[in-house]
């Protein structure tokens, strides 16, 4: 079963990918963010697009969310794991930890979020209603849990992500909503990512990797960019190390 993996910022290219090759695609709806690239992760069969693209100058509004999960699919894809880096609002996810969201709450906003909207609508059988009660497919996050395990790494089983625009970081008091609204991690790029992957019937998860505190839970420090590159570093190494514990089999 081919692997697909979605990166990010700190993913310019994907650590320990062997027999590596690149390939330009094309879809209904425009050219992905980067082109794919092939190779064996461990014993796993992969296929990896940066979303933000090979110079990581597409913002998080501006993806082309449509148009990668599709490339993905159409180079063979069975199922998805994104990683994304995001910002703790819970204290529980302290810089450096890594987690599994369970949920996740939408305030994006302008995105080409539905691959039923007439573009490309030649490519269905009419409009599909996805059921979203469980955004993060359950095999799926199961399975990246038990190969946490195998490789060591720490990996918090739930939370609950809220995606907003970018490219701005948040203020205080949209945090504060945020958290009142139950959500323990912020990020930018989660949806519609999650969404058009249950519209293509991929299974879909994402690791998140906390790398700084989010605004108004730093203690008035303010932004450590420096500190956030770093967290993204050893964060992307152990998110690659838990998927290269993974197998083709499932």
């Amino acid at each position: 079963m081919t692997t697909a993996l979605i990166g990010g910022s700190g993913f310019a290219e994907l650590p320990g990918l062997e027999a590596a090759r690149g390939e330009d695609a094309d879809t209904p709806f425009g050219a992905p963010s980067a082109p794919l690239v092939f190779g064996k992760l461990g014993g796993c069969e992969v296929v990896f697009i940066n979303r933000h693209g090979a110079r990581h100058d597409i913002a998080p509004h501006r993806v082309n969310y449509r148009a990668n999960l599709w490339a993905l699919k159409q180079a063979g894809a069975r199922r998805v794991i994104a990683f994304a880096a995001v910002g703790g609002i819970a204290a529980e996810f302290a810089p450096g930890k890594l987690a599994l969201p369970d949920q996740v709450i939408d305030y994006t906003w302008g995105r080409a979020h539905t691959f039923f909207d007439g573009e490309g609508m030649e490519n269905f059988d009419g409009v599909k209603h996805i059921d979203f009660t469980a955004p993060y497919d359950e095999s799926l996050r199961a399975e990246i849990l038990e190969a946490a395990k195998r490789a060591g790494v720490e990996l918090a089983a739930r939370a609950t992500l809220a995606v907003t625009q970018g490219p701005r970081l948040e203020s205080p008091a949209e945090i504060n909503r945020l958290e009142r609204d139950g959500a323990g991690l912020v990020g930018m790029t989660g949806m519609p990512e999650a969404s058009l992957a249950r519209e293509l019937e991929l299974p879909y998860a994402a690791i998140a990797m906390v790398i700084n505190p989010a605004a108004g839970r730093d203690s008035g420090r303010g932004v450590d960019f420096a500190g956030m590159e770093k967290y993204l570093r050893d964060g992307a190494a152990r998110a690659v190390k838990i998927v290269m514990r993974m197998s083709n089999a499932s």
